[in-house]
This record gives C-alpha cells, sequence and structure tokens, in this order.
C-alpha cells in the first residue's frame, strides 16, 4: 500500500547569516543557524552520497541532507515515526544528479522523497510517498530508473526483518508493491538493483545470513531466481552493482572479513560451442527467457586486506565524459577493525590492491558501519559505530595521501541538556551517550559566512549524562546516572585552539591563573576521571612515526598526551583522545543519581538535586565553589527536583518537581555565608499544575519566574521584588501573574530571554513533547492576569523542529550572534536547544520581528 504524493516545507535555512522564509513580507523570525547530529546506528545503508554533492543520512528519525563541501546542514526529511535504518539516492542511468531519495526505517515503512533544492532552502517545497507493507523493520533499500525518460518510473526493492524483500514500482505520483520475494527464515542484510548488460532486465541481488548471493531476473513482469552464488563463509553484509562498459561488477563484504568481486557478461554462443581446455575459473552461466540472451557469472577476485566483519563496500560513482558514462574500477570497503580501505587493481598485472588505508587510532571505539565516495572522488566519508563522521579528503598534490577534514558531529543519543558560557561565545551540551560536547562559531579568513562546529569533547564518561552548569567561562560542573558530581576546568590547549578557532584574541581568554592551567588531560585506563596533563609530564621526545605512538599511548595513556595547536575545527579521532579537559573535583552527597544542577550568577554556589521517591532523597544540596564543600540541604520536596534555577541577581532559588509543585528559597547573608530559607511555595491545595513540572526559568529582572509542565500549562509567577524586604513567609505575595498557557501539548522545556523586545516585552521560548519549539512574548498589563497578556509570536516548523521530546531551551545572554561583528548585532538572539531526537540546535531570533 502506498500514499499518493504529499507536500510540505520540510527543509531548512542553515547559514547562520542570515533569516530565511517568509512571514508575510516580513523575514521569518526564527531560522536554523546550526544543527549538531549524527548519524543512526545502523549497518551498512544509513549514509548515501548523491551527485548533487549532498549526503543523506538517517539521523534518529530524520532523514538528513548535508553539503560536505559548505559544511553545514541543508535539510531535515520528517516523515518516519521510527528510526531511519537506511536512505538511498535514486540512481539515474544517464549520470544526472538526483533528485529522488528512498529512506526505511523501524517503523515498518519506506517513503520516497522528491527533492528539488535549489539554494534557497527554506522555501523548497518537498514531495513524498509512503509505502507501507513490511511488518518488521526495513533494514535495506535501493532504487534505479527504469528508463531515462523525463517522466521516470522507480523501481525500488527493500529488505526487512520479517524475511522478505519487497518490490516497489513507481509511476507519476502513484507506488504500489508489485512483488514479495520470501526468504523462509533467513533474513537479507543488503540489497542492490541493476541491469543486465546491454538491456533494459532488471536484475536484483540479495545478500544475508545464508552467506550466500541471491541473483534475480525480472522475466515475465515477475522477479526470478536465476542464480545462488556461495563463497562467503558468514553473514554478507553488503552489495552493490556497477556498470564497466559492456560488463556488469558485483561487490559483496562479508563477516568472514573478506571481499569478494563478481564479474557478469554476456556469452556469445561461439564461445561457448567451442572447445577450450584452457584453464580458467568456473562460469554460472544463465539465459534470459525474454531475450534469449546468455549470460556468464564469473569471480574476479577475492580481496583480504580487513581483519575483523567487513560491513560495506561501495564502487566510485560513475561520471559522464565524452557523451558516454565512465565506471572508474575502485572500491572503498569499511570494517570493525576501524579502518576504510581504498582497492584498485594494479595497471599492469589487473590484480586488485590495496591503494589506501585510513581510519581511527585508539580510542574507544568499535570501528566503521558504512562508507561512501564523494561524486568526484575527491573525499571519501565513514561513520563509526557509535555514528560519529570520519571524513578524508584527497591530495592535490600526492593522490595517495588522504587528510582528515571537517564534517558534522553530534550525540549518538538523547541529548538531555544545553547551556551557553557566560559571554555566549560557545555551548556546552550532555548527553545518554555518555560525552560532553563544546560546540564554537567558526571563523575563516575571507568568508563572510560563520559554520557551527564541534571543538572539544570534555568528557567521554562511562555513565549516561543527565545535566551541566557553567561555573564561568572555562568551568563546569556535570551530573550523570552517577552520585557523583564531577566539576572540569579547560586546559590551555583548549584555550589556544578556542583563539584560533573562534578569532578571539588571547588576552581576552587569558585570566591571571592561566599560567597554571595543565596542558590537557587523559583517561587511565579503567578509569573515570579526567587527569590533569602538565608539560612536565610528556614525554621529551615526541613519537617518531605513528606504530610508536599508538604503542605509547596504549600502554601509558595517562602520561602520553602530545598538544596539538589548531587553527579549524578537530577531526572525530582527535576529539576523542586530546581535547579533554581534567576533572578538578568531585562532590560527594547524594543518595541516587543525579538529575539536576544549576549554579548562581556569580559562580559562587551550586545547587543539584538526585533522582529521589522519598522526601530525605529529593533534597537540594548547596555546594561552594571555593571551598567544594556542602553548605547546606534544602528538604521540601517529596519526589525528584526535575530542575533549579538561580535569579540573575543571586536572590533566589528556585526548585520545581515530579510531586507537581515548585518551592521558592531566598537568600539570607550569614557570618557564616549565605543561608537559603522557604520563602514560598505550593501545595495539593494551591498547586496550579496537576503533573509533573518540567522546566521552570527566570525573567531577567528577577520579579517573575515560570513553569511548565507535562499538564500543557505555562505560568507566569511573581511579583518576587515587591517582597525583597518582606520577612518570613512571602506564601501570599506569590501567585500567578498570567493567565494559564495552553500549550497544546506536554511542555518539557521552558527559558526566558535576558533581552526584551523593542517593546519591553519579556521573550518566552516553550518546548514541548512532540518536539515542537514555540516563541512567546509576555508583559503584565494590569492587576489582573489578562489572555491578552500573552502573544504567540513563532512556532518552528516541522523540519526546523526537533523530532522527539524537547530536553532543554537555553538563551544566549546577550544580543548578538556569536561569531558575529556585524552592525545589526542588537536585533539578533540567539537561542540553543537539544532534544530526544539526538539533536542539538541553534536558531537565530529576529527580536524585532517578534
Amino acid at each position: 500500500m502506498a500514499a499518493p504524493w504529499r507536500r510540505g516545507v520540510v527543509a531548512m535555512g542553515t547559514a547562520c547569516g542570515r533569516a530565511r522564509g517568509r512571514r508575510g513580507k516580513m523575514a521569518a523570525p526564527a531560522s536554523v543557524c546550526h544543527v549538531a547530529c549524527c548519524a543512526n546506528r545502523a549497518g551498512g545503508g544509513a549514509v548515501s552520497w548523491g551527485r548533487r554533492r549532498l549526503l543523506a543520512f538517517g539521523s534518529c528519525r530524520d532523514v538528513v541532507l548535508y553539503q560536505p563541501a559548505a559544511r553545514r546542514t541543508v535539510a531535515a526529511l520528517r516523515g518516519h515515526t521510527g528510526r531511519v535504518n537506511c536512505v538511498r539516492w535514486v540512481r539515474r542511468r544517464d549520470g544526472a544528479n538526483e533528485t529522488e531519495l528512498v529512506s526505511g526505517g523501524s517503523d515498518k515503512q519506506l517513503i520516497l522523497w522528491e527533492w528539488n533544492g535549489t539554494g534557497v532552502w527554506n522555501d523548497q517545497l518537498v514531495k513524498s510517498i509512503t509505502l507501507e507493507g513490511h511488518t518488521e523493520a526495513v533494514c535495506a533499500v535501493d532504487a534505479v530508473y527504469q528508463s531515462d525518460e523525463p517522466d521516470l518510473d522507480v523501481l525500488i526493492a527493500s529488505a526487512a526483518s520479517d524475511s522478505t524483500v519487497r518490490i516497489w514500482s513507481r509511476h507519476g505520483s502513484e507506488a504500489k508493491c508489485i512483488e514479495i520475494l520470501q526468504f523462509g527464515n533467513g533474513f537479507v542484510m543488503d540489497v542492490s538493483l541493476s541491469f543486465l548488460p546491454g538491456s533494459s532486465v532488471p536484475i536484483l541481488a540479495c545478500g544475508g545470513d545464508d552467506c550466500k548471493i541471491h541473483l534475480f531476473i525480472q522475466q515475465n513482469s515477475q522477479f526470478q531466481k536465476t542464480l545462488i552464488l556461495p563463497g562467503h563463509e558468514d553473514w554478507i553484509r553488503g552489495i552493490e552493482w556497477a556498470v564497466c562498459d559492456e560488463d556488469l561488477f558485483l561487490a559483496s563484504c562479508a563477516q568472514d572479513c573478506l571481499i569478494r568481486i563478481w564479474k557478469v557478461c554476456m556469452k556469445s554462443k561461439e564461445s561457448s560451442e567451442t572447445e577450450d581446455y584452457s584453464i580458467r575459473l568456473k562460469e554460472n552461466v544463465f539465459t534470459v527467457k525474454d531475450t534469449g540472451t546468455t549470460y556468464a557469472v564469473t569471480l574476479e577476485s577475492v580481496l583480504a586486506g580487513h581483519e575483523n566483519w567487513v560491513y560495506a563496500v561501495h564502487w566510485q560513482p560513475s561520471f559522464s565524459k565524452g557523451g558516454s558514462i565512465q565506471q572508474p574500477m575502485r572500491i572503498l570497503s569499511a570494517s570493525m577493525d576501524k579502518t576504510v580501505i581504498l582497492w584498485e587493481p594494479d595497471k599492469e598485472s589487473g590484480v586488485w590492491l590495496e591503494q589506501v588505508r585510513v581510519g581511527e587510532v585508539g580510542g574507544n571505539t568499535l570501528g566503521f558501519f558504512d562508507c561512501q565516495f564523494s561524486p568526484d572522488g575527491s573525499m571519501i566519508i565513514a561513520h563509526a559505530f557509535h555514528g560519529a563522521f570520519h571524513l578524508w579528503k584527497q591530495s592535490s598534490v600526492n593522490k595517495k595521501e588522504w587528510t582528515p577534514d571537517v564534517v558534522i558531529s553530534g550525540h549518538f543519543n538523547s541529548a538531555e541538556d544545553v547551556k551557553w558560557d557566560p559571554e555566549g561565545e560557545f555551548i556546552i551540551s550532555v548527553g545518554s551517550d555518555q560525552t560532553t560536547r563544546l560546540f564554537a562559531p567558526w571563523r575563516r579568513e575571507h568568508e563572510t559566512e560563520v559554520t557551527w562546529h564541534e571543538i572539544a569533547r570534555p568528557q567521554v564518561h562511562g555513565y549516561d549524562m543527565r545535566c551541566l552548569a557553567m561555573i564561568g567561562r572555562f568551568q563546569f560542573v556535570s551530573g550523570a546516572d552517577e552520585k557523583v558530581l564531577r566539576v572540569f576546568r579547560a586546559p590551555k590547549n583548549f584555550i589556544e585552539n578556542f583563539s584560533n578557532i573562534t578569532g578571539i584574541p588571547m588576552e581576552k581568554l587569558y585570566s591571571q591563573q592561566s599560567s597554571d592551567l595543565p596542558e590537557g588531560a587523559t583517561v587511565p585506563a579503567l578509569g573515570l576521571s579526567n587527569k590533569a596533563v602538565f608539560e612536565g609530564d610528556m614525554p621529551v621526545q615526541p613519537a617518531e612515526d605513528e606504530e610508536t605512538f599508538n604503542t605509547i599511548s596504549n600502554q601509558y595513556p595517562e602520561i602520553y598526551f602530545q598538544p596539538l595547536i589548531l587553527t579549524e575545527p578537530p577531526p572525530e579521532d582527535h576529539l576523542l583522545q586530546n581535547t579533554l579537559w581534567p576533572e578538578i573535583q568531585k562532590l560527594y552527597g547524594h543518595g541516587y543519581e543525579i538529575f539536576c544542577v544549576a549554579c548562581n550568577n556569580s559562580n559562587t554556589l551550586i545547587a543539584s538535586a538526585c533522582k529521589a521517591s522519598k522526601k530525605e532523597h529529593a533534597a537540594i544540596i548547596l555546594w561552594s565553589t571555593t571551598s567544594w564543600k556542602k553548605l547546606q540541604s534544602l528538604s521540601f520536596h517529596n519526589l525528584t527536583v526535575t530542575q533549579l534555577a538561580f535569579s540573575p541577581n543571586d536572590q533566589f532559588l528556585l526548585a520545581v518537581s515530579r510531586d507537581r509543585n515548585w518551592s521558592l528559597w531566598r537568600k539570607q547573608d550569614s557570618e557564616s555565608g549565605p543561608v537559603f530559607s522557604c520563602c514560598a511555595y505550593t501545595d495539593k491545595n494551591t498547586a496550579v499544575h496537576s503533573r509533573i513540572i518540567w522546566s521552570c526559568d527566570w525573567t531577567p529582572d528577577s520579579k517573575y519566574f515560570v513553569t511548565g509542565s507535562r499538564d500543557k500549562k505555562v505560568i507566569i509567577w511573581g511579583q518576587c521584588d515587591l517582597s525583597m524586604t518582606a520577612e518570613g513567609n512571602m506564601l501570599d505575595s506569590i501567585k500567578p501573574c498570567s493567565t494559564v498557557l495552553d500549550a497544546r501539548d506536554s511542555v518539557t522545556a521552558v527559558s526566558i530571554s535576558r533581552v526584551l523586545t523593542p517593546d519591553g516585552r519579556y521573550i518566552v521560548a516553550v518546548g514541548l513533547e512532540n518536539g515542537n519549539i514555540i516563541l512567546y512574548t509576555w508583559k503584565q498589563s494590569g492587576q489582573e492576569p489578562a489572555l491578552a497578556d500573552w502573544t504567540k509570536c513563532a512556532e518552528m516548523d516541522n523540519s526546523q523542529s526537533h523530532a522527539l521530546a524537547v530536553k532543554r531551551l537555553c538563551w544566549r545572554h546577550h544580543e548578538g550572534r556569536a561569531g558575529h561583528n556585524d552592525q545589526k548585532n542588537s536585533e539578533w538572539l540567539q537561542l540553543a536547544s537539544c532534544g530526544a531526537d539526538h539533536c542539538v540546535k541553534i536558531f537565530n531570533v529576529n527580536r524585532f520581528a517578534l
């Protein structure tokens, strides 16, 4: 069953310097500046590089289109309701640019997308057809055009965990399943479609867990099993066809660590009748009944070079030259042995040889899932087990030299929290992938456009990360699914590289204590703590070669560190090992896993809370950032405190909880230091929220605070400034100052900008469980709350928002955009968000358009 074409705006503007789209005749209030994401942890097939130089890959439930040359995300195609497992551009037989791609996911369906991007991304209308029929997750897909006509028919093959391969046909705006190939109890891991040499007869290759390649030929409009090619000794993971002159080649790879290349060619009657007693490879012969043509299949070569499972094998894309299609005889393979190999036949002997080997050095990764050539073969990309991309670029001087290049990166599991640094120059995020990542704008000479990239991975942990808070510019505290809070400080090497990449002068970054900073950090074997490495701890003599480096760094990871001065964002292998921040303190005191943490604006206090099902465990702990000692325990809530927020003037601490209540704590100075006491709260009788309160935030003047709950309500409370001089309980003076805002879905994140609109209204960002982000403005107009006080200004469209729940929203505290020095900074604000869809996003918001 297939749905008809449907249209929708599913593309997004990602250039940091421009607000695109339309809102009447006015520029859109919000546009996407940056998207941090990575490929899904799926076997070969989750990545496809088209001739239009667009890299398509599955990221959570989206199909992301990325331009490696421009280093920016172009669009997110949203339609799947489960993880995207496979993506393929539909190849044209004439070598022209692709306009369609097909994707398959864990939601048991395929989607055929038509993408006609021309550069004005936000205005693109994308058509899509949903193909339904599989009863389990789709794991492989391939598609080809059946002719070169303008109104092209598409032939699609898809494999799923239901032990079937389905053949689909798209004609015009209609698509349907025309055949189902049953494989009993077996599973097909990959499929590939092509056409027999010198004909328009489709041929389908299927490889799976029976270690055999099954060839199907379409005869009388039905795919019939024609040949079975044995040879592999373990599950076949990847197969792909390539047409070279009058022959057809098939490359296959398997868990037996080998790659096999098969050749399909037409067999003339004369040669079959002539007796030939010479030694030659065994031929598998078959005849196509419709045409009467006989074909022979032979094993061309067996390539051994990998030391672990080979997950993917791909041919370099063909290109048009002199009016004919040329197919380079080069293949690329990706393996779990952490290497990607480029193979090519020797010009003299014709023997296939390894030409280039690239991959990861060290780290805790598990090898590569997939790889792709760029359309012109000058770049290769691979994605690792955890979804991280590795991009290598061919040297223009030495063709056998490939160097790592900058590429998109991001969390490979739910992104749980994100924060701006106090100066608004970078963001730090934490995720369930057990990493803390730092993103910053890259300012290049002679280029006006600024792009964001991951420039450091301060913490690679052994527990899922949950929360973080900045303590000044280059220091933060993080919490994970453990009872300990960990404090990190930036090393000298990071500050130097941060200056080089962002263009911020070192004089503005270095403090008086910077001279005492360590060079970097390493993690000892079997350890979870980042240990500082000082200049005196490093080896006097650097490693002479890569082998020596591997030996020393693996045997003595705690002492081997070589700081590198970077002028551009580091590649993935450098991020993994050389961008850690030293851990300077552990804070013990909670009885269960840390859930939330906050730091006051003067960077003197930290407040934290852990998961709790009893009142004694739900207590908030206050810590000093000078002595790192526990100062106070604030007990009020009965269940987990979900978020903490200090007021901008540091006089109040706000807590919201799973018990559906909030509590407000006021600071009182004493001889022993600041003491917080509960001054206002809600209980069963006064509560407005009827479900979990997930999020809270303060207005910049510390007068009001906002709460957002699973009950779909957003409420602003106050006025706190009227009771600053009051002693004792403020319970009667803190009440709702706004009407209840119905967000139409569970509210999971709220954030109020420190900068107001030109007419003095507060800007409130609301994140929902369905992934949507809505911008409101609010200003109290009278004594009593009024519905007119709320104004809905903007709602992110389907592709700009998150695919799953928004976990956190955070406004940049200053006007302008990070990395820019333009004249109109005052009109721009920036909003960072993270979600359960693994994405971290930054939005440019034009406050004059709100």
